[in-house]
C-alpha cells in the first residue's frame, strides 16, 4: 500500500480503476459497521448460494431476500439495505425499473446490479437509473465482496466485460466529442493541462505506475495529479473521476 502524502490532499480510494483491475491507491479508512444486504434474485438455488457465500464475510450482513422487483421495492424502503445486489431479468418488475423506483424514493440505497445480462442498452439503462455498479455474474467473490463494501461509501464500479460500452456511451460523432470536450474544459479549467493528461489515461484505466511511464514522470508525481484531479472534480476515487469525464464527454 502507498503510504500517505504529506500535503493535505483528500485520500484517494483504495478500490478498482476503471477498466476493472486492481489498483492500489492511498488508504482510507473503511466505514464502520457491517454492510446490509438485501439480495434480489428470482432463482432460489443462486440466491441461497450466494447468501451462503456473503455469510462468511464478517463485513456483510444479508438482512433481506425479494424474488421479484416489487417485493424489492417493498423491501427497500422497509428494511433500508446499505446495498442491494440486483438482478435484472426478474418476474413482475424487472430488475432495471426496480432500480429506477428505488432511487428515486431511495437515492441513499447503493445498487449493485449483479446479471449475466451485458446487452448495451441494458447497461446504459442501469447507469441512468442511478446503479453504482454493474458486475457480471461470474466475477470473483473476494472482487465481489471489495465491490460491496466500496460502494457503501461512495464508490462506482463497472465489470471490466462492459466498461467498453460505458467509454462509448457519449462518442455519437466527432464533432459532438470536440464540443463535449470543450465544454467539459470550460466547466474544468481549474485541472490543468497535465492533469486533463492524467485524467484521459485514468479514464483508460492506467495505474499510477502506468501513468509515470507513460507521462515519463515519477510515480509520486503522478500519484499526486490523480489526487489533485480528485479534489477538483469533487468526486470520492478515480473511478468517480473517469465516470464523470466520460458522461461529460471529455472522452
Amino acid at each position: 500500500m502507498d503510504n500517505r502524502n504529506s500535503t493535505n490532499e483528500k485520500p484517494c480510494l483504495s478500490f478498482y480503476n476503471f477498466s476493472g483491475t486492481y489498483t492500489q491507491l492511498e488508504e482510507r479508512e473503511t466505514m464502520e459497521g457491517k454492510t446490509k444486504i438485501l439480495m434480489v434474485e428470482d432463482h432460489k438455488l443462486l440466491r441461497m448460494g450466494l447468501k451462503s457465500i456473503l455469510e462468511k464475510y464478517p463485513s456483510i450482513e444479508v438482512i433481506g431476500e425479494a424474488e421479484d422487483g416489487e417485493e424489492a421495492i417493498e423491501m427497500a424502503k422497509r428494511l433500508k439495505p446499505d446495498v442491494i445486489l440486483m438482478d435484472i431479468g426478474l418476474p413482475k418488475i424487472d430488475g432495471l425499473q426496480a432500480t429506477k423506483k428505488i432511487k428515486e424514493s431511495n437515492p441513499n440505497i447503493k445498487i449493485i446490479i449483479l446479471t449475466s445480462h451485458t446487452d448495451r442498452k441494458d447497461v446504459l439503462q442501469a447507469i441512468s437509473y442511478g446503479a453504482s455498479a454493474y458486475a457480471v455474474k461470474d466475477i470473483k467473490t473476494d472482487y465481489l465482496i471489495m465491490v460491496i463494501n466500496s460502494v457503501k461509501e461512495g464508490a462506482i464500479w463497472f465489470d471490466p466485460a462492459i466498461a467498453p460500452i460505458v467509454r462509448s456511451k457519449n462518442m455519437s460523432d466527432s464533432s459532438d466529442k470536440v464540443s463535449s470536450r470543450s465544454a467539459f474544459k470550460a466547466e474544468h479549467a481549474n485541472l490543468t493541462e497535465r492533469e486533463y493528461e492524467v485524467l484521459k489515461l485514468v479514464v483508460d484505466g492506467r495505474s499510477n505506475a502506468e501513468i509515470a511511464d507513460e507521462l515519463k514522470i515519477s510515480e509520486h508525481t503522478a500519484k499526486a495529479h490523480v489526487c489533485n484531479i480528485i479534489q477538483k472534480l469533487v468526486v470520492d476515487d478515480r473511478t468517480q473521476a473517469a465516470v464523470k469525464a466520460i458522461k461529460e464527454g471529455l472522452v
